[in-house]
């Protein structure tokens, strides 16, 4: 083989190969001698095998795997893939061939393997799929459905959709296009920051792709060939984010046994037979533990037991109630993957175009723009058709009205760049509003919007003060009921009329919601109070790292957050729902509250006058406590790691909020720390490509003690990026192993 590695002063990869199967091999190669232990446990996740080696807690986990079907799907989708486009079939082959060549010089340098007893295991061909399917399974969403599923049971139908917001259980981004009639250069930039739980090692590894048929430069996911959501190929750039679109759907199944031991499900012709099969989940510190697999015509169970009896106590005509989750690869075979080697071959926005018409999940807004002013906004992605009621709630399996349109898919959308203007896309219900049900507040878009507009000569240096953005502008109606609490009393209008909120439904209770949350009849702040509700009303509403009047709002927030989920109103949702523990981050009422306080401030259940006392009760309590240190002292960041180090200290603070532009999110009332960030910086200029910027969280290695471990992460702290290196005369040539 004719593979070439160079290495810049980051230690990012730059590979060179005499073609796409050569450099695909050669990504594979690189990528496992890099980072084997997250290669692993990528594998393992899309096995549901982690508890083997990480414990019993991956139990939750590693179920769902099995009973999703994750890996089973991934081996049809390669074997539709080597059936249909057989060259994109050898090209993924070609990839885990070389994951499977560095795995043990990875391994041998990665700590972790001895720590945890894992020895290295072997990638299949359909093994990328499994990981890109693993990683995604969760992007639509579906677990707000259960969400709503209950809040319609025990709050009120009318109050289904009053949660609805983009929290930290989604992942979302940023991301920007300015054409060329608004940069210094005339050329288009591409720009913006994806956000997701933030892991180490990182979720994103930058590289660059080079071969005869291409040059690219971008950010691949580990453990998938390519460049799926970010790079430049010199005569074009793209980036995506989450379009917020609902694709995957939850059925509530009749379930039975029959007399030979197997699963029948009612669907709209009645009883039909299931699959049905027993797994054993291996664990490290326990005993094994067996997993039934059941399918019905709809999916995959992922919810056994949903109510309306058991598997071991059905009722008394010897059914029970499960959930089954219906996702558009189990059902089509199809990944999209035949769009990744497209994209490394585009040269021109239309080409971006052509490929993502192929795209499959997760569905994406893509924005790309060309060195000839092409520019690019739209949606990629399969959304099927079907009820409405299906992207909502749980529905009724044997209902037909819920099947999906075979072979259907929805339009996606697309818009117009004006050649002098730019486009954002920031989850935001905006131009995917068609295909979704939740989505992000518009602050993060609105923001950046503005922030571009201020400019007609935008560099890529200047861009990093639009990624490290902080003021928070959804801190404006806690700020109103603030101020309220020393004022007259305001009056009232109805809660549908109010700025952000989300009107009940049709025949609903309707609280009167003040136009700014004040108090009616009541005492005045204590002194102490008093001198914090003054100074949150001179603070300039910047989340930063420094700040203790934005540690101090952060303080006041979380008290407020705390009471309202507290209000006997939501006590019924307060009971534990009764659905497995993988999807609790989506079913718990206090981070439900937080992230929908704004809406809560001024709609919804709560009367105005418990909304205003519970403010003033927030300021009192603060108070009374210590001065908050500065903002960065508590939001802190908390990655995720397989095998967690033992030294949380080590973990820096940040600036930023959710509904900042520099998203660090946390879940106020509950914990400062920020699980969720930018996982990822870049700047693509179209004018000259190595005048592009790139960053990530950590480094290039995810070999604790390299020292491209954690170069990066001071950069990432202070919002600067890297230069991307494109002269192969100023990058070091990596000297073959001595095992190779």
């Amino acid at each position: 083989m004719s593979i070439e590695v160079y290495r810049d002063a980051w230690g990012i990869p730059h590979l060179r190969a005499a073609d796409p199967n050569e450099l695909a091999h050669a990504q594979g190669l690189v990528t496992a001698r890099d980072r084997a232990w997250q290669l692993e446990v990528e594998r393992h996740r899309a096995l549901g095998t982690t508890a083997a080696f990480l414990g019993a807690d991956e139990l939750v986990w590693d179920s769902f795997a099995r009973q999703a079907r994750l890996a089973d799907t991934a081996q049809r989708c390669f074997e539709r893939l080597d059936r249909l486009d057989a060259g994109t079939a050898g090209w993924v082959r070609a990839y885990a061939d070389g994951v499977n060549e560095g795995l043990a010089d990875g391994a041998r340098r990665a700590p972790e393997f001895a720590a945890t007893g894992l020895a290295p295991g072997r990638w299949e061909p359909w093994t990328p799929l499994a990981v890109w399917l693993s990683t995604h399974i969760l992007f639509a969403g579906f677990p707000a459905k259960l969400w709503r599923e209950e809040v319609a049971r025990r709050l009120g139908e009318e109050w289904t959709e009053l949660f609805n917001t983009d929290g930290p259980a989604t992942a979302g981004s940023n991301g920007w296009v300015v054409s060329g009639g608004r940069t210094a250069s005339g050329s288009p930039i591409v720009a913006g920051d994806p956000h997701r739980f933030i892991e180490a090692p990182g979720v994103y590894q930058q590289i660059r792709l080079a071969c005869p048929e291409y040059d690219v430069v971008g950010f691949a996911v580990p453990g998938v060939p390519g460049l799926a959501h970010f790079g430049h190929t010199g005569g074009v750039a793209w980036a995506i984010t989450n379009a917020m679109a609902d694709y995957h759907d939850l059925y509530r199944e009749r379930l039975r046994r029959t007399d030979d031991g197997g699963v029948e499900a009612l669907g709209p012709d009645g009883w039909q037979r299931a699959s049905v099969h027993t797994e054993t989940v291996e664990v490290a510190d326990g005993p094994p533990v067996e997993v039934e697999v059941v399918e019905t015509a709809r999916g995959p169970v992922i919810i056994a037991d949903a109510g309306g009896g058991s598997a071991t106590d059905p009722d008394a005509d010897g059914s029970w109630e499960a959930i089954s989750l219906r996702y558009p690869p189990r059902v089509t075979g199809e990944l999209g993957f035949g769009v990744l080697p497209e994209l490394l071959a585009a040269r021109t926005v239309a080409d971006v175009d052509r490929a993502v018409d192929g795209w499959c999940e997760p569905v994406n807004v893509v924005q790309a723009a060309d060195t000839s002013g092409g520019l690019l906004h739209r949606v990629a992605g399969r959304v099927p058709v079907r009820h409405r009621a299906n992207g909502l709630r749980v529905v009724p399996a044997w209902d037909a009205a819920h099947a999906w349109r075979e072979d259907a898919s929805a339009p996606t959308p697309r818009a117009d760049v004006d050649r002098d203007g730019h486009a954002v896309m920031a989850n935001a219900r905006a131009l995917a509003a068609p295909l979704g049900v939740e989505f992000a507040p518009p602050h993060r878009a609105a923001r950046i919007d503005a922030l571009l507009a201020e400019s007609r000569a935008w560099t890529p240096r200047a861009m990093t003060s639009v990624h490290t953005d902080t003021d928070n502008p959804s801190a404006a109606p806690l700020l109103a009921a603030i101020r309220a609490t020393g004022a007259e009393p305001r009056t009232r209008v109805p809660a549908e009329t109010a700025p952000g909120t989300v009107a009940p439904a049709e025949g609903a209770p309707r609280d009167e919601a003040p136009a700014a949350a004040g108090a009616t009849g009541s005492t005045p702040l204590s002194p102490a109070a008093a001198a914090v509700r003054a100074r949150l009303l001179a603070w300039d509403r910047r989340m930063e790292a420094g700040s203790t009047d934005a540690a101090l709002y952060a303080a006041v927030r979380g008290a407020v957050v705390r009471r309202v989920a507290a209000h006997p109103v939501f006590a019924p949702l307060r009971e534990p729902a009764p659905y497995p523990a993988l999807f609790q981050p989506w079913l718990a009422l206090g981070p439900r509250v937080a992230f929908a306080l704004e809406t809560l401030l001024v709609s919804g259940p709560v009367p105005a006058e418990d909304i205003a006392a519970s403010v003033r009760e927030a300021l009192e309590e603060v108070a009374e406590g210590p001065e908050p240190a500065a903002w960065g002292a508590t939001h802190r960041l908390a990655p995720w790691q397989a095998l967690p180090d033992p030294d949380d200290a080590q973990w820096p603070g940040l600036g930023g909020d959710h509904d900042c532009v520099l998203s660090t999110s946390s879940v106020p009332g509950y914990t400062d720390r920020s699980a969720r960030a930018s996982a990822a910086r870049y700047v693509w200029d179209l004018a000259d490509r190595a005048d592009s910027l790139w960053v990530v969280p950590f480094g290039a290695s995810g070999v604790a003690g390299d020292p491209h471990h954690r170069d990066q992460l001071p950069l990432w702290l202070r919002g600067e990026l890297a230069p991307v290196t494109t002269d192969w005369h100023h990058l070091t040539k990596e000297h073959p192993r001595d095992d190779h």
